[in-house]
């Protein structure tokens, strides 16, 4: 009697909804494979790595269709039994196909069959002829010295992506004898560290009691929101809980919503503690991320730092998750696998029995909601940290204010008046480019995208006119199309065009604008916020990237040019994201010995909402909101998901839907809620037709219970072979 073949569950990256069944290779012998190894399998046509979810006996395919795996391409697993588990979990949470799930969460180059799990990484080391050169000779090359300089703050080497030189400038000092290189394993390569630790700073009494709840909680499981206010000092929380844990030898995960917060943090931990960080975030290369994320597998990186797919980090003796500016869309994926960063950082804390800590200066209706279900611990910081005061806050009237592109006298004023006392000023607006319109002036026509319902931003020094949804161009028409007038104007402001403005008014000043458009290049963001922090810049104009999170010690005016733009939005977010986003940029004033002041500038300046805010700040406003969504029935007293669909055609969209609800009434009973289809806010967007169904019901497991029924049907019925569909469960925005 022969024994059973071994049946090797894969998880495949592909759009389908399930596992495949696989023998295990012809020439494997030994000990079945483990679970979280990468198989090469055959897919169709292609040849495809997965990853080994389970090692079975039975499948219910006929032996005959089963095809062997080709290769076993690991010894030990790339994802241990937990974060594994944590896949699974999230693909059946967010209705996602697991092997999708799976290959978002692995290195890009661990999705190719030619890449090794320990690939050796080539490290550069100063020799002793190196050692005794000074790097600061007259006349030396400036990136020879740069690298000599970073090799002796590193005497364990550096990787070639971490130093700051061409490969000719290494070869140039090793033809010298200064510096050699050797081939080691990425599992034991040497991480950055920093120089001289730098000594912890003097907390507060509510910084004390902050970090004194979060250490009683270490080796269990809890979540805790620290709510402090902008300045309050929530960093130093952090470097107070890291430090311990850090000497037991544990590791620490620290998640940020954008990739422009990573390089303060990152600079803050190397000064405090000298140890190897590992970054994670897009702006990597995929080299850099590789070996990032083996670093931290290893247990060699006792910090990792990064955005929110580092959730899915491999962590070899994990701590305590960090998740900073908690409340912030960002950490939630608006593509492909819909997760929420934070929600799977609480998951994934229970699941490993460590403390997670949500912090922010506004917090999440969600996360305040937690707090009064008992489900989080609250943790409060009311008062800015050493003897920074808050700033003061206060409505401009714009109706019949003298104005020249949303600059009005008092603005100007205030701004001259904070110059002249060596203040900088910080100027807020939420829309890139130079106007949001190009308009004719003789007959009306205005510059429409082509592929989306949108207007094409005007973006005056680069010649081009943009879309800001689906990222078309094209040059500024010399005439207009309809009517063959010359005379095409700029409609709106953008912040291109308040730059202009700007240098005009104020030529003695250097103005730094901050946007998508001026950070486009390597290196461009970490230069600007560097310029911003050191004063260089006197006036600071940006969008959402210069508002969040960000210290300017300096800075003693900010300045919202245009608040009414989340006022009267049909999300029922939208007032939550502009409470947030006001209080955010007025926490940038008055950080350090300056006095702060903070103007925001209104059209509506009898609007309840910014009455309350300027009034008695935005935990008032959190209040009233949670009570008006619980009287609504909206999150978080309620749980949704939107069902999207999209085609080059608007029949395709609506039809599927029309069936996904056909099938769905049946499943709902009197627990969830179905509306729609509807066409999507922006029916046509990069050409194609968007169309939108939305469950909603009270309790999570009523809508986890239809979805789970429900996906199967949508998955297999004809109409969905003409659509492009997906699920978004727990949606950030209903657009």
């Amino acid at each position: 009697m022969t024994d059973a073949p071994l049946i090797l569950a894969v998880a495949v990256p592909s759009p389908l909804y399930r596992s495949f069944d696989y023998l295990a290779p012809a020439n494997h012998r030994g000990a079945p494979p483990v679970p979280g190894v990468r198989v090469r399998v055959p897919f169709g046509r292609r040849e495809v790595v997965g990853v080994l979810l389970a090692v079975r006996q039975h499948t219910d395919v006929a032996r005959a269709k089963l095809k062997p795996a080709l290769e076993i391409l690991d010894h030990a697993p790339v994802f241990d039994p937990k974060l594994l588990q944590l896949l699974e979990w999230a693909a059946g949470y967010y209705h996602h196909p697991i092997g999708d799930v799976v290959s978002t969460a692995l290195p890009v180059l661990l999705r190719k069959p030619g890449t090794q799990a320990q690939a050796q990484i080539e490290i550069w080391t100063l020799t002793e002829q190196g050692r005794a050169q000074s790097p600061r000779e007259p006349g030396r090359a400036a990136r020879q010295a740069r690298v000599m300089m970073q090799l002796q703050q590193q005497p364990a080497g550096l990787a070639r992506d971490a130093l700051d030189a061409p490969l000719s400038v290494l070869r140039t000092l090793r033809d010298k004898g200064w510096i050699r290189s050797e081939m080691v394993s990425r599992q034991t390569a040497p991480g950055a560290v920093g120089g001289d630790s730098g000594s912890a700073h003097a907390l507060s009494d509510a910084q004390q009691q902050a970090v004194d709840a979060v250490k009683s909680a270490f080796g269990n499981f809890q979540a805790l929101l620290l709510d402090g206010v902008t300045g309050s000092g929530k960093t130093e929380v952090y470097l107070h809980l890291i430090e311990p844990l850090l000497a037991e030898g544990r590791q620490v995960l620290v998640l940020v919503p954008e990739i422009g917060l990573t390089p303060q943090l990152v600079d803050r931990f190397q000064h405090r503690f000298g140890v190897a960080i590992a970054v994670m975030h897009s702006g990597l290369n995929d080299t850099q991320r590789l070996h990032a994320w083996q670093q931290a597998a290893a247990g060699r990186a006792p910090l990792v730092l990064g955005t929110r797919s580092a959730i899915f980090t491999p962590l070899a003796r994990p701590g305590l998750i960090i998740v900073d500016e908690e409340h912030d869309p960002s950490l939630k994926q608006q593509e492909g696998f819909r997760y929420s960063a934070r929600d799977l950082a609480v998951w994934r804390g229970r699941q490993l029995n460590i403390p997670v800590l949500l912090g922010s200066a506004t917090p999440s209706l969600e996360s305040l909601f937690n707090v009064q279900q008992g489900r989080y611990r609250h943790l409060h910081l009311p008062e800015r940290a050493g003897t920074a005061a808050p700033p003061a806050m206060r409505l401009l009237d714009l109706r019949n204010q003298p104005m020249r592109d949303l600059l009005s006298k008092p603005l100007i004023d205030a701004m001259s008046w904070h110059l002249a006392r060596d203040g900088q000023v910080l100027l807020f607006l939420n829309r890139r480019g130079f106007a949001p319109v190009l308009l004719c002036h003789a007959c009306g026509w205005v510059a429409e995208c082509s592929r989306c319902d949108a207007r094409m931003t005007l973006h005056q020094r680069s010649g081009a006119l943009r879309c800001h949804h689906c990222g078309s161009q094209r040059r500024i028409d010399v005439s207009c199309p309809t009517c063959g007038g010359s005379k095409l104007i700029g409609i709106g402001e953008g912040t291109e065009r308040i730059e202009e403005v700007l240098l005009e008014r104020f030529p003695e000043h250097r103005v730094l604008r901050i946007d998508r458009d001026t950070t486009r290049r390597k290196g461009q963001l970490d230069e600007a916020l560097d310029d911003a922090r050191s004063g260089r810049a006197r006036i600071l104009l940006g969008t959402q990237m210069l508002a969040k999170g960000h210290h300017f010690p300096a800075v003693s005016l900010a300045a919202i040019l245009d608040a009414d733009q989340g006022l009267f939005s049909a999300d029922f977010r939208a007032s939550e994201r502009m409470a947030q986003l006001i209080i955010q940029v007025a926490g940038r004033a008055g950080r350090a010995e300056k006095p702060g002041e903070v103007i925001i500038q209104t059209h509506q300046p009898d609007h309840p909402l910014l009455h309350q805010l300027v009034g008695q700040g935005y935990a008032a406003f959190a209040a009233a909101a949670l009570q008006e969504r619980c009287e609504t029935l909206l999150p978080p007293f309620a749980s949704l998901a939107i069902l999207r669909a999209e085609a080059p055609q608007a029949q395709a969209p609506q039809a599927f839907l029309d069936a996904a609800r056909t099938a769905a009434e049946p499943l709902a009973g009197e627990q969830v809620q179905i509306w729609g289809p509807v066409a999507a806010p922006m029916e046509r967007r990069a050409g194609r037709y968007r169309a939108q169904l939305l469950f909603q019901a009270q309790e999570r497991v009523a809508l986890q219970g239809l979805l789970n029924a429900l996906m199967p049907q949508l998955e297999n019925s004809k109409s969905a072979r003409r659509v492009r569909w997906s699920i978004d469960v727990d949606p950030v925005d209903t657009f």
